[in-house]
């Protein structure tokens, strides 16, 4: 990898034990051998993928399965776990896969400790609620990494004040929320907030299957996006569980396409040393909004804090 060149963080989300079994030793070893860097966000706690079916009365969220063949990516298994199945517990079963990912050189970090009901809860919650569901995840990523996380990146983008204002008082660098333009400070009443680096491009869930788009039109799509890089550069983020699974061989094709385009591959951190280290960041709301191709809210950086 060249030393010169925009810069593209990889922020792989890994929601499920199989992806995280599975789909994550695949994209580290893709990763590896192009020379690239990345973030790879675990969740440590139990795999109860299949209380997901709750959000069927959600805005966009039929739709949205239907694009983009959830049996098919994930796998009956996974959508029974936590409803007819027991959820295996993500941590305890799948340690070596995990460490093996960190010992491969990447940045690794907290997602969640259980993904659908932070995804599905978090937002309507207090802080008291929020605030264990963080500190079970801090203990059970402890349990398998033997340090505590630096760096927190929501499932789903959900969020609330609490879980804002909770990240640096429980250790965290910095963290990956939400979705936005680059990095900045969040507005938090009351409190001191971590540092965000956003997600600044959609996902290829998010495209396929829109207007009929395939996933080799997910990636032009993409290309499209990325031909002209921001100073700041871009964030990506992917899931262990599609790219790493049957979306591989688009993945790689996107990265090829990146790499024409002369981009570098790096972890969040090293994306944010570099935006911090050109110029103080932001001060910035954060705003709960949909944005185009996913079900639901998420967290989105917003206008600048008066």
């Amino acid at each position: 990898m060249t030393t010169a060149g925009p810069l593209l963080a990889l922020k792989v989300d890994v929601d499920t034990f199989r992806g995280t079994r599975e789909g994550a030793p695949r994209l580290a070893g893709l990763l590896s051998a192009r020379g690239g860097g990345a973030t790879f966000l675990f969740s440590v706690g139990p795999d109860h993928t299949g209380r997901a079916l709750r959000r069927v009365l959600r805005p966009g969220f039929v739709r949205k399965v239907s694009r983009t063949s959830v049996l098919e990516h994930y796998g009956l298994r996974t959508l029974l776990y936590g409803t007819v199945l027991p959820g295996p517990h993500i941590g305890r079963k799948c340690a070596a896969q995990m460490r093996a990912v960190r010992d491969a050189g990447f940045e690794v970090g907290l997602h969640t400790y259980d993904h659908v009901k932070w995804q599905d809860f978090v937002a309507s919650r207090d802080a008291e609620w929020t605030e264990l569901e963080m500190r079970r995840g801090i203990a059970a990523f402890g349990e398998v990494f033997g340090e505590p996380p630096r760096v927190h990146g929501a499932a789903g983008w959900q969020m609330n004040d609490a879980a804002f204002a909770a990240e640096a008082r429980m250790g965290f660098d910095y963290a990956s929320d939400t979705r936005g333009r680059a990095p900045f400070i969040p507005d938090v009443p009351g409190a001191a907030a971590c540092a965000q680096v956003p997600t600044t491009l959609p996902t290829m869930d998010e495209l396929i299957g829109v207007d009929g788009a395939s996933p080799r039109d997910a990636v032009c799509r993409l290309l499209e996006l990325t031909a002209a890089p921001p100073e700041t550069g871009h964030v990506y983020t992917l899931h262990a569980e599609l790219e790493g699974g049957r979306l591989l061989p688009f993945f790689s094709m996107l990265l090829d396409g990146w790499t024409a385009q002369g981009y570098r591959f790096v972890s969040l951190r090293q994306l944010l040393n570099a935006a911090s280290g050109a110029h103080a960041l932001p001060l910035r709301r954060v705003a709960q909004a949909a944005i185009p191709g996913r079900s639901g809210l998420v967290s989105l950086e917003g206008a600048p804090a008066a």
